[in-house]
């Protein structure tokens, strides 16, 4: 599913809501959720999961075409845990 298919359901759910609308409320929700993350809070919408961000410590890798040592710095990333509702869904 694309942006623009979540703007066209928000669009069909809301019949009165222009498209302009529609987008304006994907792009204002995405940029809070965006904000938070970076900001180190944890998200949680019910009945999808949680972000939250996660440090990563330096380690050591390995370059898989010449096999060579690499240092890999340490860095930040966001962990996703879907709801128990949503893991029910995607198993049947």
């Amino acid at each position: 599913m694309k942006r623009s298919d979540i703007v066209r359901s928000i669009q069909v759910q809301f019949k009165h809501m222009r498209v302009a609308d529609a987008s304006a409320i994907l792009d204002t929700v995405a940029e809070h959720m965006i904000e938070a993350v970076a900001a180190g809070d944890r998200i949680e919408v019910r009945g999808f999961g949680t972000f939250q961000p996660r440090a990563r410590a330096t380690k050591i890798g390995y370059n898989p075409c010449t096999g060579q040592p690499m240092h890999l710095e340490a860095g930040t990333t966001i962990l996703f845990k879907p709801s128990r509702e949503l893991t029910k869904k995607m198993n049947g």
